[in-house]
């Protein structure tokens, strides 16, 4: 079996590096130099964004195999930046009441002989009306101001939605692990040893 080139996660996201460690493969992680796009479509902009940030990782990291993720949160025409500060974080929740909106997430694979391949998932989901009293807590009790949207559905930010619709929960999240997974195991990475025993 041709053995694989190592993996870097090209990402400073703990929450990405805590959904790739589910996979159970080694890794490094790796901050790429890439200034973020944002275009006028979702899908657009997480794509470029996956692509840039793989191509500037592969620039110090040639030999190995690079994965990069690009998340951006979609409403009504306005893609919604990581808050910031908790006043942001308040005004996003805010307009996002009682709307649906989508959630675009973008994983890709660059191998060190050049190929790419992503894979993007959208979610759509629909936060409950919420008064200001409600959000103002919600928003210091987890304080989400590094996530698209300005909520952590893993944690109490559950309790927000009226639903939450997408074909793999872990897109929700920050890295689409079922989309990861046909990528690696497409370019011969290999998840589930047969009669492996943990």
């Amino acid at each position: 079996m041709t053995r694989n080139p190592g993996l870097i996660l090209a990402s400073t996201s703990r929450y990405r590096k805590a959904l790739l460690e589910r996979l159970r493969i080694p890794f490094d992680v790796l901050a790429p130099h890439w200034d973020e796009v944002r275009l006028a479509d979702p899908d657009l902009t997480v794509i470029e964004n996956a692509m840039g940030k793989a191509r500037a990782a592969a620039l110090e990291r040639p030999d190995a195999a690079i994965l990069a993720s690009d998340q951006v949160a979609f409403c009504q025409g306005r893609i919604l930046e990581k808050p910031g500060i908790e006043e942001r974080a308040r005004e996003q929740l805010m307009w996002l009441s009682g709307r649906e909106h989508t959630l675009h997430t973008c994983v890709l694979l660059r191998t060190p002989d050049g190929f790419e391949r992503s894979e993007t998932v959208v979610a759509r989901l629909r936060i409950r009306l919420l008064d200001e009293a409600e959000i103002a807590a919600y928003v210091g009790a987890e304080r989400p101001f590094d996530c698209a949207g300005s909520y952590k559905s893993e944690g109490l930010g559950i309790v927000l939605f009226d639903y939450m619709r997408c074909e793999d929960p872990t897109a929700i999240e920050g890295l689409p692990l079922i989309a990861t997974r046909r990528i690696l195991e497409d370019a011969g990475w290999v998840l589930i040893q047969r009669g492996e025993r943990q």
